[in-house]
């Protein structure tokens, strides 16, 4: 039987630093360093860091919670290995993602991303319309505070005003009992 397929992880952000090294008087640096994969740099953050539980961490990072578990668990030994051992810890590697700022535009109609944070963001790559704007954490518009939403079912087009936060392929119709999708004005 093959091994099951690994799911790239979601990293929100790189880790500011590639490691650590330990220092002090007896220090014996010809031990290997330890490798720490990026998918668990995010989980000890989300958990210690950011102070979530394994099951908030796992739907940020993506993945299942026992899978989030089996990587948080893996990071600490990592980290403990190194600590007793006094060896050099290098953050690097992994099947990950990293989560970049997402905008729309308002003329075209396009989502884009940007996946160099440094450089900020101008005009739309497709139409290079200025008049675009940024999503936040909850995958609701920033600037969208008075646009009549509305989730419409593709096959008898039974309409409902939208509700912010739930994607409209995850509602269902219910005359129907298909998947609605967003109305276009």
């Amino acid at each position: 039987m093959s091994p099951r397929i690994k799911i790239n992880r979601k990293v929100l952000n790189p880790p500011i630093i590639k490691g650590m090294k330990p220092f002090g008087k007896e220090l014996n640096i010809k031990n290997e360093p330890i490798n720490l994969l990026y998918e668990e740099y995010e989980a000890l953050r989300l958990c210690d860091y950011d102070m979530l539980n394994h099951n908030q961490a796992s739907m940020m990072m993506g993945v299942s919670r026992p899978t989030f578990t089996r990587i948080y668990g893996s990071a600490l030994q990592k980290i403990a290995k190194a600590f007793v051992e006094g060896r050099q810890i290098i953050i690097e590697g992994g099947k990950v993602f990293f989560d970049s700022d997402w905008y729309h535009c308002k003329t075209c109609g396009c989502y884009f991303n940007n996946p160099i944070k440094d450089v900020p963001i101008n005009f739309c790559p497709l139409c290079k319309s200025e008049n675009f704007t940024k999503f936040n954490n909850d995958n609701e518009f920033i600037s969208c505070e008075s646009c009549n939403d509305i989730c419409i079912c593709p096959n008898c087009s039974f309409e409902q005003k939208h509700q912010k936060g739930i994607p409209c392929k995850n509602q269902m119709c219910p005359n129907c009992n298909i998947p609605m999708t967003r109305k276009v004005f």
